[in-house]
């Protein structure tokens, strides 16, 4: 699997030299893992019914682009600003695949105990979704005050902590680390954004 993984990686640097050539290892696993392509300035996979067993392209026409650069211009003030707009921008993605997927029937936290599989995010579908469509606006140049990070992942059993990962956005001025993270929350809610060592500490 990682072998075929790695092809269509090289393919898509190819295609899309430089989304590729910015990838870090922590964000490549994201995509190798599950054998799909990155982000592109164009398109990217969307990821649903768990550790992306269901997917779907999305293929960003120029109104969708459109809307979510009008949703980023109006956190350009500040870096605060910004992470509100990103939360606007997650909530865009939401309802614009939510009729495509079926998952505006989806449940804040969904995992197999939802029993729900085809209309539902889990966390890995969250932080790849949410990740990918921060590096389609980073390569828009759209983010002033912001680059994407690497995804971060928590999970201490003796603390009763359910294993958890999410999408991570890093302040240039600060190198503050703050989370973007769509799953506790339900269809076109707005994700969670709060510094990352904040996140780690949650159930």
């Amino acid at each position: 699997m990682f072998a075929a993984a790695a092809t269509l990686l090289a393919t898509q640097a190819v295609d899309d030299p430089a989304v590729a050539a910015e990838l870090s290892p922590g964000i490549a696993q994201l995509y190798t893992s599950v054998s799909i392509y990155p982000p592109s300035a164009k398109s990217m996979t969307v990821c649903y019914g768990f550790v992306c067993r269901r997917r779907e392209p999305l293929d960003f026409t120029s109104a969708d682009r459109g809307a979510l650069t009008r949703i980023l211009a109006a956190g350009r003030s500040s870096a605060a600003a910004e992470r509100r707009a990103v939360q606007k921008a997650v909530v865009w993605f939401d309802r614009r695949m939510g009729p495509v997927l079926g998952t505006d029937k989806r449940v804040a936290r969904a995992d197999f105990r939802a029993g729900d599989d085809s209309h539902n995010f889990d966390c890995w579908d969250t932080t790849r979704n949410v990740t990918s469509l921060l590096l389609v606006l980073q390569d828009w140049g759209l983010f002033k005050y912001h680059t994407v990070g690497n995804p971060h992942y928590r999970g201490n059993t003796l603390a009763l902590q359910t294993p958890h990962n999410t999408a991570v956005l890093v302040e240039r001025a600060t190198h503050a680390e703050w989370v973007v993270d769509m799953w506790p929350r339900g269809y076109a809610q707005l994700p969670d954004v709060m510094l990352l060592d904040r996140w780690i500490k949650e159930n």
